[in-house]
């Protein structure tokens, strides 16, 4: 993917003295934007119907590819598996399917990623996975002696079986368990030799954060795409849980937002759609045009936002 054309002096200028702020000036920006969706596979036949209305809202926007998340020891396996092949059967998507190490064998994850070839998909998001059990995320990991270690060697799996497009995580935050950024962007770059072809970003709120992060991970020389995740979350409390598990900081400003609408979900929504379009604004400015979005299996916050970064609807699609 190429890199977009640095501003000249003229467009510099024109920006900083434009009177229009970052999510003003976002569709018209001159580099197109690609997007890319993630949904969880259900667990009920009502979650079903909210996914599947959610795809459909989703699926005109044309998206470089929609993944679908795999949980903890595999305890998703067939509804994710069920998910992708529907995806693949029912709609023009390019599905990207999940797939983790955790409390399985090398075998067993051989057999899912054959199986992924067999239905069609060649494109995996290669995770370690979060610890099965009542440690769960966040909590101490460790690896079967049968089983692949990390998210480096499932993803050198991978590579091995051959035929996927490899898409691997990135904390811009620090992962939980690592000593440092340094760390996370050593185990990056060995993901990237193991034969990963993108990194998607852990959800994160301090933009500043990301960018030292995107600056660090270049000079060490990792030249994939990365692509920042972005989740439009209008559930405080329950953003604060993720928060907390995952690593991602909740800046001051943002509970302030928040502060005292337990009871308005509605002011909620809005301020949601609001802080993630203008992170994504900001981004666009920055030089990114690829942006990951954590649905939960909704449509409409991530679909105003697309259409603030001047994502629209395909005829074809349509």
């Amino acid at each position: 993917m190429a890199s977009p054309a640095p501003l000249n002096l003229a467009e510099a200028r024109a920006l900083l003295l434009s009177p229009l702020g970052p999510v003003a000036r976002a569709g018209s920006n001159r580099n197109e934007v690609r997007v890319s969706f993630e949904f969880f596979p259900p667990k009920s036949d009502e979650a079903e119907a909210n996914l599947w209305k959610a795809i459909r809202r989703l699926e005109p926007l044309n998206p470089a590819f929609v993944s679908v998340t795999y949980g903890a020891g595999g305890s998703t396996r067939e509804r994710t598996h069920r998910t992708v092949q529907r995806i693949i059967t029912e709609t023009s998507l390019r599905p990207a399917a999940h797939l983790t190490c955790v409390d399985a064998s090398r075998q067993e994850v051989d057999e899912v990623i054959e199986g992924y070839k067999t239905i069609g998909v060649d494109h995996i998001v290669a995770l370690r996975g979060d610890p099965p059990g009542a440690s769960g995320i966040g909590g101490a990991y460790q690896p079967r002696a049968d089983g692949y270690a990390n998210a480096t060697e499932l993803t050198a799996a991978i590579s091995r079986i051959g035929g996927f497009d490899i898409t691997v995580g990135a904390y811009p935050e620090r992962h939980p368990e690592s000593p440092s950024i340094d760390h996370d962007i050593d185990v990056l770059k060995a993901k990237v030799d193991a034969g990963a072809t993108r990194a998607v970003s852990q959800f994160f709120f301090d933009i500043d954060a990301f960018l030292r992060f995107r600056d660090r991970v270049r000079a060490a020389g990792v030249t994939i795409p990365l692509i920042p995740g972005v989740m439009p979350v209008s559930n405080f409390n329950g953003l604060k849980r993720m928060c907390g598990s995952c690593g991602a900081s909740v800046p001051d400003w943002l509970a302030g937002h928040f502060d005292g609408l337990d009871d308005d979900p509605e002011t909620r929504k809005l301020l949601a759609a609001s802080v993630a379009a203008e992170t994504c604004a900001r981004l666009q400015e920055e030089g990114f045009s690829d942006f990951h979005f954590y649905t939960l299996n909704r449509a409409d916050l991530v679909y105003a936002i697309c259409r603030v970064l001047g994502v629209r609807e395909t005829k074809a699609a349509a």
